[in-house]
């Protein structure tokens, strides 16, 4: 038996019945076999890994366990048309949060209606939906790994106002008055809070389940009727 390639952890052994008299009973009516086996080992584990993507047995769900809340992000078709995409990704990137999924996919206009559904009786409602389907978008499950701020709220500030117009006033760094032109064509999207970011990941990724701890509303948000985060910080609440 002679070793054809070898490796720290993979080895590929090549047994001959021509040559070993051990096989001599197999010789002129073997063929050739393969075994692959995995050995665990703790050292290439990374502790720190917030996302693990995996089968239930018995199940056809992907598995999200995450310790760090998640939250939606779209780059809209207007900013994939217009080349863009690989930028906001760098400033999303620079700005600490980490992205685990990054997924380019058209929408369809069903997914859309209900994606927007609790904007389904305003006047813009149908060229919104009309927007989202006419391209491809990125569609981005972002976690933080740096500082406190609630992921839900960061991202949005990140974003800036829902108008480009207005986000180039108030907030000329943020990514809406970079990027986006005039609405419904302000770039990207943001889940209002961690019940809207529930919601939308379950609808977009169907196959995906989140801990719960993904959709906890922060004590003193949204929950109970005051102030969330998003209100405290002059954010408007908007979910495109």
């Amino acid at each position: 038996m002679r070793i054809e390639v070898g490796l720290d952890l993979l080895h590929f052994a090549l047994a001959e019945a021509d040559c070993l008299d051990v096989l001599e009973k197999y010789r002129g009516r073997c063929e050739p076999t393969f075994l692959f086996y995995a050995i665990k080992d703790e050292a290439l584990s990374d502790g720190d890994e917030c996302f693990s993507h995996g089968k239930d047995i018995g199940e056809d769900e992907d598995v999200v366990s995450s310790q760090k809340a998640c939250t939606m992000a779209v780059i809209k078709p207007d900013a994939v048309a217009h080349g863009k995409t690989d930028e906001i990704i760098m400033k999303i990137q620079e700005a600490g949060f980490d992205i685990l999924t990054n997924e380019e996919r058209t929408m369809t206009e069903a997914e859309m209606r209900l994606f927007y559904q609790h904007r389904a009786g305003e006047e813009a409602f149908e060229k919104l939906v009309r927007h989202m389907c006419s391209g491809p978008s990125h569609l981005l499950i972002l976690t933080r790994t740096e500082g406190t701020e609630d992921v839900v709220t960061a991202w949005r500030t990140l974003m800036g106002p829902c108008d480009p117009n207005v986000a180039r006033r108030e907030q000329p760094e943020s990514l809406r008055a970079q990027y986006g032109t005039e609405m419904p064509f302000n770039a990207v999207h943001g889940s209002r809070d961690r019940e809207a970011a529930h919601r939308e990941l379950a609808l977009l990724f169907p196959n995906l389940k989140f801990s719960d701890k993904d959709i906890e509303v922060p004590q003193g948000g949204e929950a109970d009727g005051t102030a969330g985060p998003s209100e405290a910080l002059g954010i408007p609440v908007d979910a495109d």
